[in-house]
């Protein structure tokens, strides 16, 4: 094990030779840094060797493959390689005495566990800021959802898949429930729970909801080291994930806010705990709320003491806000292009980022650059950044190219997780809970509405039977008519006894 890594070699003293090695501290690599440059200029290949170079020191990495040729970090270079003389040659020009082939350990990641283990988290986990970024919420929409976790922990609703989420805002907008919470919580205006809703549905097409739920990942997964030291490169398959921007840039500054978190505090230890990279960083600060710059802010500030360093890989430093730049101490910078007044504003920006060297112009080499090559700087012992050098980076000891599906094949088999994350795990969970509620209240109103019908039944009986009691009962004719009857029945039965009488007087 060493103390720095080798990226490459420079021409300090002028020979025209670049053999003066430029290193990096890895005491100072926590102190987080920059890999920047326009595309096709090598940015990939020296994330591919600062990446194996801290795995052979014993530092754990984290790094996401865009475009699919990192995986070659996997497989050991070879002889029969197209590039095979011109990467010794190269590895000769810069004093590279012990360069050989050979691979690093590799673990595959897939968001969509197609082309590595799944990797999840929970809703619960990712928490209504970051949720309401992925979704592109309004603040008023960002304050319902706020009030919908806030009602899910007070009832021991856990949230953590899509799912539960969904099902949650299905019962808070019941007419009921949201006039219940917003005497309680504050107002939830039905049009915001819908549009969240919404929402939350357009989530769900981008295949989020591969990413949400259980096993969730531990965060020591990511930490592990091999039994001869050498520390695992977890590396994330993100050929499909970067289709959608939103939930890449959200999963990345969700995994960083949970090692923020979760890890102790170590201070300034001689190697890092973990580094971590950041592909297309440009992604993490489009379209950012204010509240969510400054967690990022606040992340990248103080998660050195935690012992992670980040490195940000992205096109243009100019990508990243300026109280996110004075945070990275190491930096390489590959050529850039200057063909607009844009882009010549940004290659002046980025030269004025560095220490300045006497012995060239560093605007004007930015953009001479050649493929592999880079200005670097790098903090020293006393944390200082060193003068900005131009730099031969050094070849990759792997594979220069993709890995094939049967060579990354054989390295899921033999990953130390193999079978853990595979299988999903769905147990009891909001929307669990809330369909038990609904079922025992659909019961309780079928009971109710049984009873009201047979009550109204009983007294449509009790009314039909005084109904024909009273059909039953003379009306003021008819027994007029009767009692006429029976007075001329009695006024005949007197007449016919007196004459009767009056005849046997005679």
């Amino acid at each position: 094990m060493t103390d720095s890594l080798f990226i490459g070699g420079a021409d300090e003293d002028g020979s025209g030779t670049p053999n003066t090695a430029q290193e990096m501290l890895l005491k100072v690599a926590n102190r987080h840094g920059l890999v920047a440059g326009a595309t096709g200029t090598g940015k990939t290949v020296t994330l591919q060797i600062l990446a194996q170079g801290f795995s052979d020191a014993g530092v754990p990495v984290f790094c996401a493959d865009v475009k699919g040729d990192l995986s070659g970090i996997c497989v050991p270079g070879s002889a029969s390689h197209k590039l095979h003389d011109k990467l010794v040659a190269r590895a000769n020009l810069i004093g590279l005495e012990d360069f050989g082939y050979g691979a690093a350990p590799t673990i595959f990641w897939d968001v969509f566990g197609e082309n590595g283990h799944p990797i999840r988290a929970t809703i619960s986990e990712m928490g209504p800021l970051l949720l309401s970024r992925l979704m592109g919420l309004t603040d008023a929409q960002e304050g319902v959802l706020n009030i919908a976790f806030e009602y899910a922990d007070d009832n021991g609703l856990l949230l953590l898949d899509l799912k539960d989420l969904r099902k949650l805002l299905v019962h808070l907008s019941q007419k009921e429930v949201r006039d219940e919470i917003s005497q309680e919580y504050g107002n939830v205006a039905a049009a915001s729970l819908g549009a969240v809703q919404r929402n939350l549905l357009m989530l769900e097409r981008e295949g989020a909801e591969h990413f949400f739920g259980e096993p969730a990942l531990q965060l020591e997964d990511l930490m592990r080291s091999t039994q001869d030291g050498r520390g695992y490169v977890n590396v994330l398959d993100a050929t499909k994930l970067i289709n959608s921007p939103k939930l890449y840039s959200t999963f990345l500054l969700w995994l960083l806010s949970e090692l923020f978190e979760r890890l102790p505090e170590v201070g300034d230890p001689d190697k890092p705990k973990l580094v971590f990279f950041f592909d297309e960083a440009h992604l993490l600060f489009n379209d950012a709320p204010p509240a969510l710059m400054q967690k990022i802010e606040q992340v990248v500030r103080l998660i050195r003491s935690k012992g992670v360093g980040v490195f940000f890989v992205t096109q243009n430093p100019r990508d990243l806000p300026e109280n996110v730049l004075a945070q990275l101490g190491n930096r390489m910078q590959h050529a850039l292009r200057a063909y607009t007044p844009a882009e010549r504003k940004g290659v002046r920006a980025a030269a004025q980022s560095f220490r300045e060297n006497p012995a060239f112009d560093t605007e004007e080499v930015i953009t001479q650059l050649g493929t592999g090559e880079a200005l670097v700087s790098t903090l020293n012992t006393k944390s200082a950044p060193s003068v900005v050098q131009r730099t031969m980076i050094r070849p990759p000891s792997s594979r220069l190219g993709p890995a094939t599906p049967a060579e990354r094949a054989i390295v899921q088999k033999d990953s130390p997780f193999a079978g853990k994350y595979e299988e999903v795990i769905d147990r009891e969970s909001a929307y669990e809970i809330l369909e038990e509620k609904e079922a025992e209240a659909a019961e309780q109103a079928e009971k109710l509405a049984a009873k009201e019908e047979k009550a109204k039944a009983a007294l449509a009986k009790k009314k039909t039977r005084a109904k024909s009691t009273k059909s039953r009962r003379q009306t003021p004719l008819e027994a007029a008519g009767k009692q006429a009857a029976r007075t001329a029945t009695r006024e005949f039965t007197r007449y016919i006894l007196r004459g009767i009488l009056g005849g046997m007087k005679r």
